[in-house]
């Protein structure tokens, strides 16, 4: 493979990587939270998503001005925005939760972002497969795996929700914690979406 190639597919692995590290991050400020701690893990939060961005924004540059890429570079444009919505909509998570002034957080939310955690560990493998693209037994193996995880976190997502009402007697807290699952689950969904996007270009070269 020639370096100008490889580029490509070490960008999508970096910018999963940036993913990881902000899901890790956001289940350490939910494990260990303190409310009073909040301006500095938004602060922490915002650098992991703006370097998700810088990654992305290598990747657009290098799209431009490419004569030939690996792969249709309209695919790998629509990868690269995928994972990079899974960035953002982890930081959106704990937005929510300083937006709504969260206090305490519910055990249901650290389960669900250890889940993420592993979303996103599975993206970064899926991703470090795609070079062989035009090989994907191994890469249909983990498109699978990664939407049964999805479906993991669809069954947390309701069992969640449901005890949103169990854990408060306040209604607006509870409206608050149903808006904080639903910024959980679209991080689960996106990841699935980085999936899809890959079995879209495995169809289109096999």
């Amino acid at each position: 493979m020639a370096k100008s190639d490889r580029f490509y597919f070490d960008n999508f692995t970096a910018a999963a990587d940036c993913c990881g590290k902000a899901a890790a991050y956001l289940q350490e400020c939910l494990t260990n939270y303190d409310y009073a701690n909040i301006q500095t893990m938004l602060e922490e939060m915002h650098a992991l998503e703006h370097a998700a961005d810088g990654v992305k924004h290598e990747m657009n540059a290098a799209l431009a001005k490419a004569f030939v890429t690996p792969i249709e570079r309209e695919d790998m444009a629509q990868i690269s925005a995928n994972i990079d919505e899974v960035a953002d909509f982890i930081e959106e998570v704990l937005q929510r939760i300083y937006v709504n002034r969260i206090q305490t957080i519910m055990p249901e939310a650290i389960e669900f972002a250890g889940k993420i955690v592993e979303c996103c560990e599975m993206m970064k493998e899926m991703l470090s497969e795609l070079v062989n693209f035009k090989k994907p037994k191994k890469l249909h193996e983990m498109i699978i795996a990664l939407s049964q995880k999805e479906e993991e976190c669809d069954r947390l997502y309701l069992e969640a929700t449901l005890k949103c009402a169990d854990f408060t007697s306040d209604v607006l807290t509870v409206i608050y914690w149903r808006e904080i699952f639903d910024k959980l689950e679209k991080c689960a969904d996106a990841c699935e979406h980085v999936g899809d996007s890959i079995e879209t270009i495995v169809m289109k070269n096999t």
